[in-house]
C-alpha cells in the first residue's frame, strides 16, 4: 500500500491534490463529457480546433505509397485526430487509439464504425505514461490537448521516446500561452467565464470546464515545454504558436 505522507503534491487545475488522486479526477472530469465533447470544441473554439488539427496532421504528412506506416494517437479519445491521420495517408497507414477513458474511447470506436474506419483502427485503453506497446513500434507519435491533463509529464514524454522507432516524430498539440497583448486579456474573460458557462448548457455541468480552463493556465510556457521535450532525448525539438499563442504544436525527433 502507497503511503500517503511520501505523495507529492500536483497541480488538478488551480488546486493541488496528491499526485495518486489526479488522474481519477481527469478520469471523472471526460467520462462526464465524452458524449458531448466533440460539440464542446466546435463550441468553445469556434471550430478552430478542426483547422489545429489539420495542421498537425499536415505537419505529420502520414506517407502516401505502399509502405505501411503505424501511428499511435494518445489522449485519442473521440477519434478526431487519428481519422484524419488515416484520410491523409496511404492505404497502409494503421493507428492506434490510446485513451484512459473508456468512455472517450467509446465514442471513438462508434465513429470509426460509422465512417468505415474501424479496420484500420485499434483501441487501447491506456495512461500515457505506462504505454502497454512494446519498444520502438511506431512510426509516428501525436497528442493533441491531453499531455496536460497527465500526472508526471516527463513520464508521458518519456513513453513516447520509449515507443516510437528510430526517425519516428513526436507531435504535441496543447493550449499553451498567448503572446499577442490585449489578446490574452479577452481569451482569459472568455475563458472563465464563457467556457464553463456554455459547458452547463450542452452538458448539464460546467464544473469540468472551469478544471480545463485551470489546466491550460497551469501548463508549462511554449519554451519550458519545448525544454521538457528535450530532455527526454528528443532532438531538432521544435515548436510553432497557431491563433497567436492561443495553442503550439511542438515538434521532436526520436534518434
Amino acid at each position: 500500500m502507497t503511503d500517503k505522507t511520501d505523495e507529492q503534491d500536483v497541480a488538478f487545475g488551480f488546486r493541488r491534490v496528491g499526485e495518486t488522486e489526479k488522474q481519477g479526477l481527469v478520469n471523472e472530469v471526460f467520462s462526464k463529457v465524452a458524449e458531448r465533447y466533440d460539440q464542446m470544441n466546435d463550441l468553445m473554439s469556434a471550430g478552430l480546433h478542426r483547422l489545429w488539427k489539420d495542421d498537425l496532421v499536415s505537419m505529420l504528412n502520414p506517407p502516401h505509397g505502399q509502405g505501411a506506416f503505424s501511428h499511435l494517437d494518445v489522449a485519442g479519445g473521440t477519434g478526431d485526430v487519428a481519422f484524419r491521420v488515416l484520410r491523409a495517408g496511404g492505404p497502409n497507414v494503421r493507428v492506434t487509439l490510446a485513451d484512459i477513458s473508456p468512455e472517450m474511447l467509446g465514442e471513438g470506436r462508434k465513429r470509426a464504425e460509422t465512417d468505415g474506419l474501424l479496420g484500420r483502427c485499434a483501441f487501447s485503453v491506456a495512461n500515457a505514461e505506462a504505454l502497454p506497446f512494446p519498444d520502438k513500434c511506431f512510426d509516428g507519435y501525436t497528442i493533441a490537448f491531453g499531455i496536460r491533463n497527465v500526472t508526471h509529464i516527463d513520464k508521458a514524454l518519456a513513453e513516447a521516446y520509449r515507443v516510437l522507432r528510430p526517425g519516428g516524430r513526436f507531435l504535441c498539440l496543447e493550449f499553451s500561452q498567448v503572446d499577442v497583448p490585449l489578446l490574452d486579456g479577452i481569451y482569459d474573460a472568455y475563458s472563465f467565464t464563457v467556457i464553463p458557462a456554455v459547458g452547463k448548457v450542452v452538458t448539464g455541468d460546467g464544473q469540468p470546464y472551469r478544471y480545463l480552463v485551470e489546466s491550460i493556465r497551469t501548463f508549462p510556457r511554449q519554451d519550458d515545454f519545448k525544454s521538457l521535450i528535450e530532455d527526454a532525448g528528443f532532438a531538432n525539438v521544435t515548436y510553432r504558436n497557431l491563433t497567436g499563442g492561443v495553442v503550439a504544436i511542438h515538434s521532436g525527433w526520436r534518434i
